[in-house]
């Protein structure tokens, strides 16, 4: 099978050179579970788990029972502490917690190049040249994408250094912009259209490596 390929874009509107890209990563094997294993673990990693409730024994009150154990009719009860009174504490408390699952790193890669191959195989990658970008241009970026009909939502990768380059798309609607040391596999999978400036793609193929 031949290897992939991915136009390369400019401010200019050209298009008509393409960038032969890693075989062993953009025509990997695309194993859809370890790509839902590893996005879900990204997922709960963003979890806060700072909820929290009180238990009975947090609450104030209840030092003696509210009424006597018999002759009264109604259930017996120790303490207005009980979950079923008002002001009562919970009865199973929510406490802090984290919600990380851990994911081995060979998994991780793994579900790393079977995104990024399948954007490979959908012929929705594209290399942006950065140096093209000479000023932010805002008008510049959303002609690049309307001259190449890229399907939204965008995720562009550049490297920090790239200024005018991040500037110019990070205020287009659906359009998210993150370096590569960033890029999560949920960003891959949630794009539509994956943009890569020319700086930032070895970064990113020694992070699928």
């Amino acid at each position: 099978m031949a290897a992939p390929k991915a136009p390369v874009l400019d401010a200019t509107g050209g298009g008509s050179k393409e960038h032969t890209l890693d075989e062993a990563i953009f025509a990997a094997e695309v194993k859809s579970h370890l790509v839902h294993e590893a996005v879900r673990a990204e997922a709960n990693a963003r979890r806060a788990g700072t909820a929290q409730t009180k238990s009975r024994g947090m609450v104030s009150g209840g030092r003696s029972k509210p009424w006597r154990q018999k002759g009264t009719g109604r259930a017996r009860a120790g303490t207005v502490r009980a979950p079923q009174f008002e002001g009562g504490g919970h009865a199973f408390a929510k406490v802090p917690r984290t919600f990380q699952q851990k994911v081995n790193r060979k998994v991780v890669k793994a579900a790393f190049r079977s995104a990024l191959a399948s954007h490979a195989s959908a012929g929705s990658i594209a290399l942006v040249d950065g140096a093209s970008f000479e000023a932010p241009s805002t008008k510049q970026a959303a002609e690049l994408i309307d001259g190449f009909e890229l399907a939204t939502p965008i995720v562009l990768v550049c490297n920090d250094d790239e200024a005018n380059l991040a500037k110019s798309f990070r205020n287009l609607d659906r359009v998210a912009v993150v370096e590569p040391s960033e890029l999560e596999i949920g960003a891959v999978v949630w794009a539509r259209s994956l943009l890569v400036s020319e700086a930032a793609l070895p970064v990113v193929e020694g992070r699928a490596r």
